[in-house]
């Protein structure tokens, strides 16, 4: 939050800055896999662009302002990059303009650390690791369905049902002896 001063009112003005949300990376050869994590974000403004990925939005338990621009370490093909809106997270597969070019030291231009930048650990694969499930397909809507579906950019809405599921048994289940 910053102070400005109303001249016309002589009183100071409290004006709220809107923070970055949490944003977690990972990648491969041809893809970087972006997660940015705010719960409950309707509506949000996101831009694509071949060499930074901006985005604004109101989530979050306290509904607060949150917008981030990220200034890409190399450029990527916003054409061929999906997004999904999901309802805990934002998650978008970024696909780099250098196909099978070499892994990234780190997302953006300049090596500082943000507190709020963080590695995706889950998504994560080293560049020698074999590269045989997500992310090395070249149908990036296929990927996106691979990691849990589109939720609002294609495929199916619909709810998983647990009605194939078969009770099980366990040991909660039996009786308990009698206590002497």
């Amino acid at each position: 939050m910053a102070e400005a001063y109303d001249n016309r009112r002589s009183r100071y003005l409290t004006v709220k800055a809107a923070v970055p949300p949490s944003v977690m990376w990972a990648q491969r050869n041809n893809v970087i896999f972006l997660t940015i994590c705010l719960e409950d974000c309707k509506n949000p403004e996101i831009k694509i662009n071949n060499d930074k990925i901006y985005f604004h939005g109101v989530g979050g338990t306290e509904k607060k302002d949150h917008e981030v621009t990220i200034p890409l370490f190399k450029e990527i093909d916003p054409e061929k990059s999906v997004k999904c809106v999901r309802d805990r997270n934002i998650e978008m597969v970024l696909k780099k303009k250098e196909d099978d070019g070499p892994y990234w030291p780190h997302l953006m231009k300049d090596k500082k650390k943000y507190h709020w930048l963080k590695v995706d650990f889950n998504k994560w694969k080293d560049e020698d690791d074999s590269e045989d499930d997500v992310g090395q397909s070249e149908d990036l809507e296929e990927m996106m369905r691979q990691m849990g579906g589109l939720g609002g950019g294609g495929g199916s809405d619909s709810k998983p049902t647990f009605d194939d599921l078969e009770p099980e048994s366990d040991s909660d289940d039996e009786e308990l002896p009698d206590l002497e």
